[in-house]
């Protein structure tokens, strides 16, 4: 029902090592596929890079064939205002509707801060969001 929200994120495991981070870059570069935003998380040994950008299939098919693991999961991109309050003007109908935000992070854009979320209930959460006003990136905006 809110296909045209679900924007694929890349989810790249690493080694949490020197240079891994280096090694995604310079393959998006070679690619020339453009990185929108990005966050890394550790573990015991490891690391998740989750990552927005231009062009999702080839740069799975680049970072596949030089050995990384890589998946995509979808998430949500949400317009906020990048003003005090914005986050909690973006978020607080998810917490009322009693959805879980798994992960998250943001960037400012030209126009506006963007928040990506992954969610419990990817569908449960588009509907509340748009219900409440919300502003919802489509996936076009991001290819």
């Amino acid at each position: 029902m809110y296909e045209q929200y679900r924007v694929k994120q890349l989810s790249i495991f690493s080694e949490n090592r020197p240079g891994r981070l280096a090694s995604v870059a310079k393959a998006m570069k070679e690619e020339d596929v453009n990185i929108y935003a990005f966050s890394i998380a550790e573990g015991a040994g490891y690391g998740v890079i989750r990552a927005l950008v231009d062009q999702p299939e080839k740069a799975y098919q680049k970072l596949a064939a030089i050995g990384f693991t890589v998946r995509f999961t979808d998430v949500l991109a949400v317009e906020m205002e990048d003003r005090p309050g914005g986050l909690f003007d973006a978020i607080a109908t998810l917490g009322e509707a009693g959805i879980n935000i798994e992960y998250s992070y943001a960037y400012s854009g030209r126009r506006c801060a963007v928040l990506i979320l992954r969610v419990e209930d990817l569908e449960t959460a588009a509907g509340k969001l748009l219900e409440r006003g919300a502003r919802l990136l489509e996936v076009s905006q991001f290819t």
